[in-house]
């Protein structure tokens, strides 16, 4: 869409960096998952047992909140993949009425004769 005698779009939708958003969610939802095989993993390194201790109540506490947040990041990913998905057919359907209104006009088209509806 134009907008009159500017040569502007009525609708600008970054595409490109939608299509990623719903991916990078799903990865911010996995990395927040995995902070307890995170935590466990430098259990060795960390020598002191209370830090460990501390760390193993943290993420006992963050469970509680982390389901709510899991479900919201799921939920705004499908919604980011739904937006792209429905944009790009309607992008698809609007190339296809275009083109065949393209066509309609030069004759070749079911388009109506010279001079009917002009």
């Amino acid at each position: 869409m134009t907008m009159a005698g500017k040569g502007k779009s009525d609708l600008a939708l970054p595409l490109s960096d939608l299509e990623d958003y719903g991916g990078r969610l799903r990865s911010v939802k996995d990395r927040m998952n995995r902070t307890k095989k995170t935590f466990e993993s430098y259990k060795d390194d960390i020598g002191d047992g209370g830090v460990y201790d501390a760390l193993e109540d943290f993420e006992s506490n963050w469970e509680d909140g982390r389901e709510d947040i899991t479900q919201q990041l799921d939920a705004l990913a499908d919604m980011s993949d739904a937006v792209v998905r429905e944009f790009k057919k309607l992008d698809d359907k609007l190339a296809k009425d275009v083109s065949e209104g393209v066509k309609d006009k030069g004759g070749k088209g079911k388009g109506k004769g010279k001079g009917e509806g002009d």
